[in-house]
């Protein structure tokens, strides 16, 4: 019987996405991570499904987040974003 190396694997997956996926907004540029642990997943469920500032605060962290509020950005900014950011890391944040 084979046996799955769970650190192979994410080190495969690290590889191939890197540890975190950016965009672009305006002249600054904002990461998000290519993988969430648990603890992330937990507070993820815990947000109410509109909470889309807690969602990004969560996923951003404070300091960042608080940069790109300074920004005007609209929920079809915010769906593009997180729709490509599904796409390239297959998370699927956002999806209804």
């Amino acid at each position: 019987m084979s046996r799955f190396d769970v650190n192979a694997a994410r080190a495969q997956r690290l590889e191939a996405l890197g540890r975190t996926w950016s965009f672009d907004l305006d002249d600054e540029t904002f990461t998000l991570p290519t993988e969430l642990t648990r603890t992330t997943a937990r507070a993820l469920r815990a947000l109410d499904d509109n909470d889309v500032d807690g969602l990004l605060r969560l996923l951003m962290g404070e300091q960042q987040f608080a940069r790109f509020e300074q920004h005007d950005v609209t929920m079809q900014d915010i769906a593009a974003i997180l729709e490509a950011y599904g796409k390239e890391t297959g998370l699927g944040l956002g999806e209804g």
